[in-house]
């Protein structure tokens, strides 16, 4: 399956997640319910992830984790704040730099609607 059509599917699932259970509640209440969804449409998801990088011949087996994968190919970073920054979005452009995946998501679950909440970032992704 390509990136932009996990990516559908990963829209899909947080707009009806979203309009289910609404705003504000804690980003893990988001992350098992939207694992959970996206697995019953197909997709392996793969929660809390430590993923490795190296620095100057130094390895880091925990450099940060990933809050889910999707098919080992797209990023999802979920947040429940009123507003997402531009730190939160360099935080998901380094993710797919470091770990060679091409799609990411920055997912806001804070927002009162969930389609200004959904931030795609790219990494050399073939549209």
């Amino acid at each position: 399956m390509h990136e932009n059509e996990i990516g559908t599917i990963v829209i899909e699932e947080c707009i009806a997640l979203h309009r289910e259970l609404g705003p504000g509640l804690l980003e893990s209440v988001y992350e098992i319910v939207l694992a959970h969804a996206l697995e019953q449409r197909g997709l392996d998801v793969a929660r809390q992830i430590p993923i490795a990088i190296e620095y100057r011949g130094m390895k880091f087996d925990k450099g940060f984790l990933a809050d889910l994968i999707v098919n080992q190919k797209v990023i999802l970073e979920l947040k429940s704040v009123e507003q997402t920054t531009k730190a939160h979005r360099k935080q998901v452009q380094t993710y797919l730099r470091l770990t060679g995946c091409k799609l990411g998501y920055l997912l806001n679950f804070g927002e009162a609607l969930m389609k200004d909440g959904i931030t795609r970032i790219v990494n050399g992704l073939e549209e």
